[in-house]
């Protein structure tokens, strides 16, 4: 989700999410649709039944590859959110600390300046 996306109300952005997956799947029908009237077309000796038949099975096919490909860049893509929101989680609290010491270091600095005098 786009840095633009994280501010829109999570139904706008589930809607919109929703509509790119469609459009996806629709271009991705479209060029396999292409692709098989290719390779039908180089097949001359296919009857029109045939031909048919090989097109939806190679879009069918195609489309099935597809969805297993989306699925597991999505599985990829959850496992790395995951491990960067740990990594910033741990950086966060390093920052956190860091700067609790340096203040606690500096207040104690300040007084032992301010008991010298």
């Amino acid at each position: 989700m786009s840095m633009a996306r994280a501010a829109e109300p999570p139904g706008i952005a589930a809607g919109i999410n929703q509509i790119e997956g469609y459009l996806l799947l629709q271009g991705e029908r479209d060029a396999a649709r292409e692709r098989a009237r290719r390779l039908t077309g180089r097949l001359d000796w296919l009857t029109s039944a045939q031909r048919a038949e090989v097109e939806r099975v190679y879009v069918q096919d195609q489309l099935a590859v597809t969805e297993q490909t989306l699925r597991t860049v999505v599985r990829r893509c959850e496992e790395l959110r995951a491990e960067y929101q740990e990594v910033y989680r741990t950086l966060r609290r390093r920052l956190l600390l860091t700067c609790l010491l340096g203040a606690a270091a500096l207040a104690g600095g300040l007084g032992a300046a301010l008991t010298v005098r």
